[in-house]
């Protein structure tokens, strides 16, 4: 079996996100696409974070008791807690659910990190967990994990 990994079609990993998945834009969630999910696993979970927020770390987007069969989640998901056939969405820290993209202070560029993991947990999680409610939930149960790194900018910085 392959390496367990992943990328978003919009930007290569340790690039800049694209404008259309960040505040200035749309606001969409990336497309990505993943492969070589270990045998063992029975969900999946993706946490996308602001590492360098003045605030800490920051949640952007939580989604999990992904199915281990998905290879793939399409762009601009809508901000609903169940997505048929997709998952479920948690609280990310701007207290909403679903996917808030890159919106740093101007003047200043942050990097954004997507984790993905795969579980020894069924797909069963509560709905509309906060990203650390989830972190700690998936904790002692992660088989694998699998990371990527956007960056953005505003007002021309870079």
């Amino acid at each position: 079996m392959s390496q367990f990994n992943f990328q978003a079609e919009a930007f290569a990993n340790g690039e800049m996100i694209p404008v259309q998945l960040t505040c200035d834009g749309k606001n969409v969630s990336p497309r990505l696409k993943w492969q070589g999910v270990p045998a063992g696993a029975k969900s999946l979970a993706l946490i996308m974070e602001d590492p360098d927020s003045p605030m800490g770390v920051f949640v952007h987007w939580s989604l999990y008791n992904i199915e281990p069969t998905l290879t793939a989640l399409p762009e601009a998901l809508e901000k609903l807690t169940h997505l048929p056939g997709i998952g479920t969405q948690g609280l990310n820290d701007f207290d909403a659910v679903g996917y808030d993209g890159p919106c740093p202070s101007c003047g200043s560029s942050h990097h954004y990190t997507f984790d993905l993991y795969a579980l020894d947990l069924p797909p069963q999680l509560p709905a509309a967990l906060p990203g650390a409610d989830l972190k700690k939930a998936i904790q002692g149960h992660i088989i694998a994990s699998a990371h990527y790194t956007g960056e953005y900018a505003r007002c021309g910085e870079a």
